[in-house]
Protein backbone atom coordinates (compact mmCIF):
# COMPACT_ATOMS: atom_id res chain seq x y z
CA UNK A 1 0.00 0.00 0.00
CA UNK A 2 1.32 3.42 -0.95
CA UNK A 3 2.33 5.54 1.97
CA UNK A 4 2.13 9.33 1.97
CA UNK A 5 4.31 11.26 4.40
CA UNK A 6 3.31 14.55 5.94
CA UNK A 7 5.37 16.61 3.50
CA UNK A 8 3.72 14.97 0.50
CA UNK A 9 0.32 15.50 2.06
CA UNK A 10 0.97 19.20 2.65
CA UNK A 11 2.34 19.59 -0.87
CA UNK A 12 -0.74 17.88 -2.24
CA UNK A 13 -3.08 20.31 -0.47
CA UNK A 14 -0.90 23.31 -1.24
CA UNK A 15 -0.89 22.42 -4.92
CA UNK A 16 -4.69 22.68 -4.98
CA UNK A 17 -5.01 25.67 -2.66
CA UNK A 18 -6.99 27.66 -5.22
CA UNK A 19 -9.61 24.91 -5.58
CA UNK A 20 -9.81 24.55 -1.80
CA UNK A 21 -10.29 28.30 -1.35
CA UNK A 22 -12.99 28.43 -4.03
CA UNK A 23 -14.93 25.51 -2.51
CA UNK A 24 -14.85 27.09 0.96
CA UNK A 25 -15.88 30.45 -0.50
CA UNK A 26 -18.81 28.87 -2.38
CA UNK A 27 -20.09 27.17 0.78
CA UNK A 28 -19.74 30.39 2.78
CA UNK A 29 -21.80 32.24 0.15
CA UNK A 30 -24.40 29.47 0.30
CA UNK A 31 -24.51 29.97 4.09
CA UNK A 32 -25.18 33.69 3.66
CA UNK A 33 -27.92 33.07 1.10
CA UNK A 34 -29.50 30.41 3.32
CA UNK A 35 -29.63 32.49 6.50
CA UNK A 36 -30.74 35.69 4.76
CA UNK A 37 -33.22 34.34 2.25
CA UNK A 38 -34.57 31.03 3.53
CA UNK A 39 -34.71 31.21 7.34
CA UNK A 40 -37.78 32.91 8.76
CA UNK A 41 -36.74 35.07 11.73
CA UNK A 42 -38.31 34.19 15.05
CA UNK A 43 -38.11 36.16 18.29
CA UNK A 44 -37.97 34.83 21.84
CA UNK A 45 -39.06 36.68 24.97
CA UNK A 46 -38.76 35.36 28.52
CA UNK A 47 -40.35 36.11 31.87
CA UNK A 48 -39.08 34.88 35.22
CA UNK A 49 -41.20 33.69 38.15
CA UNK A 50 -40.16 32.88 41.70
CA UNK A 51 -41.77 30.66 44.30
CA UNK A 52 -41.87 32.29 47.74
CA UNK A 53 -43.79 32.07 50.99
CA UNK A 54 -47.16 33.80 50.71
CA UNK A 55 -47.72 36.75 53.03
CA UNK A 56 -51.07 36.47 54.75
CA UNK A 57 -52.38 39.47 56.68
CA UNK A 58 -53.08 38.92 60.36
CA UNK A 59 -50.31 36.38 60.85
CA UNK A 60 -47.42 36.93 63.23
CA UNK A 61 -43.91 37.64 62.06
CA UNK A 62 -42.89 34.10 63.03
CA UNK A 63 -45.66 32.61 60.92
CA UNK A 64 -44.67 34.76 57.94
CA UNK A 65 -40.97 33.87 58.10
CA UNK A 66 -39.57 31.42 55.53
CA UNK A 67 -38.86 28.02 57.03
CA UNK A 68 -36.91 25.02 55.74
CA UNK A 69 -40.19 23.26 55.13
CA UNK A 70 -41.36 26.13 52.90
CA UNK A 71 -38.17 25.98 50.84
CA UNK A 72 -38.42 22.20 50.45
CA UNK A 73 -42.06 22.42 49.44
CA UNK A 74 -41.38 25.15 46.90
CA UNK A 75 -38.50 23.16 45.42
CA UNK A 76 -40.81 20.20 44.87
CA UNK A 77 -43.48 22.44 43.38
CA UNK A 78 -41.09 23.85 40.79
CA UNK A 79 -41.30 20.74 38.60
CA UNK A 80 -45.08 20.56 39.06
CA UNK A 81 -45.53 24.22 38.17
CA UNK A 82 -43.28 23.83 35.13
CA UNK A 83 -45.70 21.26 33.69
CA UNK A 84 -48.75 23.25 34.76
CA UNK A 85 -47.62 26.27 32.71
CA UNK A 86 -48.19 24.34 29.45
CA UNK A 87 -51.50 22.78 30.48
CA UNK A 88 -54.53 23.06 28.19
CA UNK A 89 -56.51 25.30 30.55
CA UNK A 90 -53.76 27.91 30.74
CA UNK A 91 -52.94 27.79 27.02
CA UNK A 92 -56.62 28.13 26.08
CA UNK A 93 -57.17 31.05 28.42
CA UNK A 94 -54.09 32.86 27.11
CA UNK A 95 -55.31 32.45 23.53
CA UNK A 96 -58.75 33.72 24.53
CA UNK A 97 -57.44 36.69 26.52
CA UNK A 98 -55.13 37.93 23.77
CA UNK A 99 -57.40 36.95 20.91
CA UNK A 100 -54.78 34.91 19.09
CA UNK A 101 -55.60 33.03 15.91
CA UNK A 102 -53.32 30.12 16.65
CA UNK A 103 -53.72 26.42 17.38
CA UNK A 104 -53.24 25.30 20.99
CA UNK A 105 -50.68 22.65 20.07
CA UNK A 106 -48.72 25.10 17.94
CA UNK A 107 -48.53 27.59 20.80
CA UNK A 108 -47.57 24.87 23.25
CA UNK A 109 -44.64 23.89 21.01
CA UNK A 110 -43.41 27.49 21.06
CA UNK A 111 -43.51 27.73 24.86
CA UNK A 112 -40.52 26.50 26.86
CA UNK A 113 -40.38 26.29 30.63
CA UNK A 114 -37.02 25.99 32.40
CA UNK A 115 -36.50 25.63 36.10
CA UNK A 116 -33.17 27.04 37.24
CA UNK A 117 -31.27 24.29 39.03
CA UNK A 118 -31.05 24.54 42.84
CA UNK A 119 -33.29 27.60 42.84
CA UNK A 120 -36.99 28.40 43.07
CA UNK A 121 -36.98 30.28 39.77
CA UNK A 122 -39.04 29.36 36.71
CA UNK A 123 -38.31 30.88 33.31
CA UNK A 124 -41.07 30.96 30.70
CA UNK A 125 -39.91 31.59 27.11
CA UNK A 126 -42.15 32.13 24.10
CA UNK A 127 -41.00 32.11 20.47
CA UNK A 128 -43.02 33.81 17.73
CA UNK A 129 -42.53 35.42 14.32
CA UNK A 130 -43.77 38.69 15.79
CA UNK A 131 -41.51 40.06 18.58
CA UNK A 132 -44.38 42.00 20.16
CA UNK A 133 -46.58 38.91 20.34
CA UNK A 134 -43.81 36.79 21.86
CA UNK A 135 -43.44 39.24 24.78
CA UNK A 136 -47.20 39.68 25.13
CA UNK A 137 -47.86 35.94 25.20
CA UNK A 138 -45.10 35.30 27.75
CA UNK A 139 -46.45 37.96 30.13
CA UNK A 140 -50.02 36.71 29.72
CA UNK A 141 -48.97 33.13 30.45
CA UNK A 142 -47.25 34.31 33.64
CA UNK A 143 -50.38 36.21 34.74
CA UNK A 144 -52.80 33.37 33.97
CA UNK A 145 -50.46 30.88 35.60
CA UNK A 146 -50.24 32.78 38.89
CA UNK A 147 -54.04 33.05 38.97
CA UNK A 148 -54.43 29.32 38.28
CA UNK A 149 -51.97 28.40 41.05
CA UNK A 150 -53.94 30.54 43.53
CA UNK A 151 -57.15 28.85 42.39
CA UNK A 152 -55.84 25.28 42.56
CA UNK A 153 -53.60 25.40 45.66
CA UNK A 154 -55.37 28.26 47.45
CA UNK A 155 -52.01 29.92 48.06
CA UNK A 156 -50.25 32.94 46.60
CA UNK A 157 -46.64 31.84 46.38
CA UNK A 158 -45.83 32.64 42.75
CA UNK A 159 -44.54 36.11 41.91
CA UNK A 160 -43.32 37.66 38.68
CA UNK A 161 -39.68 38.76 38.96
CA UNK A 162 -38.98 39.96 35.41
CA UNK A 163 -41.58 40.71 32.78
CA UNK A 164 -40.90 39.71 29.18
CA UNK A 165 -39.58 42.46 26.91
CA UNK A 166 -39.79 42.80 23.14
CA UNK A 167 -36.74 41.20 21.53
CA UNK A 168 -34.77 43.30 19.05
CA UNK A 169 -32.84 40.44 17.43
CA UNK A 170 -34.15 37.09 16.13
CA UNK A 171 -33.27 34.11 18.29
CA UNK A 172 -32.97 31.56 15.49
CA UNK A 173 -30.55 33.46 13.24
CA UNK A 174 -26.84 33.95 13.85
CA UNK A 175 -25.15 34.99 10.62
CA UNK A 176 -21.60 34.60 11.90
CA UNK A 177 -22.27 31.12 13.32
CA UNK A 178 -24.05 29.92 10.17
CA UNK A 179 -21.30 31.21 7.87
CA UNK A 180 -18.63 29.49 9.99
CA UNK A 181 -20.60 26.22 9.91
CA UNK A 182 -21.03 26.33 6.13
CA UNK A 183 -17.38 27.30 5.65
CA UNK A 184 -16.32 24.35 7.82
CA UNK A 185 -18.49 22.03 5.71
CA UNK A 186 -16.84 23.51 2.64
CA UNK A 187 -13.38 22.82 4.10
CA UNK A 188 -14.33 19.18 4.73
CA UNK A 189 -15.68 18.83 1.18
CA UNK A 190 -12.52 20.46 -0.20
CA UNK A 191 -10.30 18.02 1.69
CA UNK A 192 -12.33 15.06 0.46
CA UNK A 193 -12.10 16.44 -3.07
CA UNK A 194 -8.31 16.74 -2.94
CA UNK A 195 -7.89 13.26 -1.45
CA UNK A 196 -10.23 11.71 -4.01
CA UNK A 197 -8.51 13.39 -6.95
CA UNK A 198 -5.12 12.30 -5.62
CA UNK A 199 -6.29 8.68 -5.24
CA UNK A 200 -7.65 8.61 -8.79
CA UNK A 201 -4.53 10.20 -10.25
CA UNK A 202 -2.18 7.32 -11.19
CA UNK A 203 0.34 9.34 -13.17
CA UNK A 204 3.99 9.49 -12.11
CA UNK A 205 5.28 13.04 -11.99
CA UNK A 206 8.77 12.91 -10.44
CA UNK A 207 11.80 10.64 -10.30
CA UNK A 208 11.30 10.27 -6.57
CA UNK A 209 7.87 8.76 -7.19
CA UNK A 210 9.39 6.23 -9.61
CA UNK A 211 11.96 5.16 -7.01
CA UNK A 212 9.31 4.95 -4.29
CA UNK A 213 6.83 2.94 -6.36
CA UNK A 214 9.13 0.56 -8.26
CA UNK A 215 11.92 0.37 -5.67
CA UNK A 216 14.49 0.96 -8.44
CA UNK A 217 17.04 3.72 -8.82
CA UNK A 218 16.58 6.27 -11.59
CA UNK A 219 19.69 6.28 -13.77
CA UNK A 220 18.81 9.22 -15.97
CA UNK A 221 15.99 11.57 -16.79
CA UNK A 222 15.10 13.40 -19.98
CA UNK A 223 13.96 16.99 -19.46
CA UNK A 224 10.99 18.20 -21.46
CA UNK A 225 11.51 21.33 -23.49
CA UNK A 226 9.24 23.35 -25.68
CA UNK A 227 10.28 21.81 -28.95
CA UNK A 228 8.15 23.98 -31.22
CA UNK A 229 10.33 24.85 -34.18
CA UNK A 230 10.95 28.47 -34.84
CA UNK A 231 9.90 29.86 -38.18
CA UNK A 232 12.85 30.62 -40.40
CA UNK A 233 13.23 34.17 -41.47
CA UNK A 234 12.40 34.81 -45.07
CA UNK A 235 15.11 36.02 -47.42
CA UNK A 236 14.83 39.14 -49.47
CA UNK A 237 14.94 37.37 -52.84
CA UNK A 238 16.79 34.88 -55.01
CA UNK A 239 19.89 35.51 -56.89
Amino acid sequence: MEEINLKDLLDMFWGRKIQIFLIILIFAVIGVIYTVGFVEPKYTSSTTLVLATANVSGQSETANSITTTDVTLNSKLVSTYSELVKSKNIIRKVISNIGLKIDEEELRKNVKVNSVEDTELIEISVTNENPTYSAKIANEIATVFTEKVSEIYNIDNVFIVDEAEVANEPSNINHKRDIIIFAFIGAVVACLYVLTVNMLDTTVKTAEEVERIFKLPVLASIPIYDAEPQKSKGRGGRR
